[in-house]
């Protein structure tokens, strides 16, 4: 008897694409480009299941070419929003994501964010790279101390607490905002008011969720309210920042420094944060540990058995 076929869109780590050799047919996917739509629609001919990563935007004319074979889309991310749930549903396909398992190494990169854009390593490394330090001098590339600082979280989920762990541990002083108080707060303090929030945050780190209501919420009017010089973190979603809002910001110092590991229309980036040396950069590698990202393919093959086996998945979004 033939093996199930699960077409995946990029590489996994070995221990995943293992595990789908061992179960299934498995046609691999690859890391030198994007798939076209003409590509991926080839790519899942015949296939029982597609295994995708926000890279792949399944929106509802993907989804409604989409072969008839294929049972469910399973994305090896938390956030799903590259995929037309509605359009899904109507075709009568399951969509699942990979939720709960990258949450302390997305913590790390937002602690790595804030020492950096803080005590501007880029810049120093930068310096060092041309050749151009001059020595020890006692005012050269000053930066910030956190200790003792406001960190201010916007979205106060899993890894909202678990950064605000990290930051106590370093003596920083936490406050949030939520649409309500959360479970999890980790001890930091509630603030109602996101204008109140943003007026008390030496830094402001952002953890929500990408919606219509929260597209662009850190917008000009917005940035103008934090305290001079404020340090601005983002792991979540590209799309939460006004991107010529911040870079306008960061130039004239009302924004002290920024670190960011999230864009809207990655791969792409808007090219003014390339020139600003008070931004540290990285690309999307808030999950990106070999355990994390195991984890991650390993529960993405748990939905895909799931629905293959003829059972509802562990984690189903739609």
């Amino acid at each position: 008897m033939s093996k199930p076929l699960i077409a995946v869109t990029r590489r996994l780590p070995p221990a995943c694409e293992q595990r789908l050799a061992n179960h299934y047919e498995a046609r691999p996917g690859r890391d030198e480009g994007s798939f076209s739509r003409e590509q991926l629609l080839a790519h899942g001919a015949g296939a029982d299941g597609l295994i995708v990563t926000p890279a792949e935007v399944c929106d509802a004319g993907l989804i409604n070419a989409l072969p008839r074979s294929i049972k469910l889309i399973s994305t090896v991310s938390v956030g799903y929003e590259h995929i037309d749930l509605d359009a899904a549903r109507q075709r009568g396909l399951r969509v699942t994501n990979t939720p709960d398992v990258l949450t302390d190494a997305t913590a790390d990169i937002a602690l790595l964010l804030l020492l950096g854009a803080s005590r501007r390593a880029t810049e120093g490394d930068r310096i060092l790279r041309e050749g151009r330090w001059p020595g020890l001098r006692p005012t050269f590339l000053l930066g910030n101390q956190i200790t003792g600082k406001r960190l201010g979280i916007l979205g106060m989920g899993r890894i909202g607490a678990a950064f605000a762990r990290r930051a106590q541990a370093c003596g920083m002083q936490v406050l949030y905002h939520n649409r309500k108080p959360a479970a999890d707060s980790a001890g930091a303090t509630y603030c109602g008011s996101l204008e109140y929030l943003l007026a008390q945050s030496d830094v402001l780190s952002l953890h929500a969720p990408l919606t219509p209501e929260t597209k662009n919420i850190l917008n000009a009017a917005r940035l103008a309210l934090l305290p001079q010089g404020a340090i601005v973190i983002n792991t979540a979603r590209g799309g939460l920042v006004d991107d010529d809002a911040l870079i306008a910001a960061l130039k004239s110092g009302q924004v002290g420094s920024a670190g960011l590991d999230v864009f809207a229309g990655e791969p792409q980036l808007h090219p003014g944060y390339l020139t600003l040396p008070n931004v540290m950069l990285l690309p999307h590698l808030g999950s990106a540990t070999l355990e994390t990202r195991t984890a991650m393919g390993m529960l993405a093959i748990d939905n895909v058995d799931a629905v293959i086996g003829g059972r509802e998945p562990p984690h189903p979004v739609a």
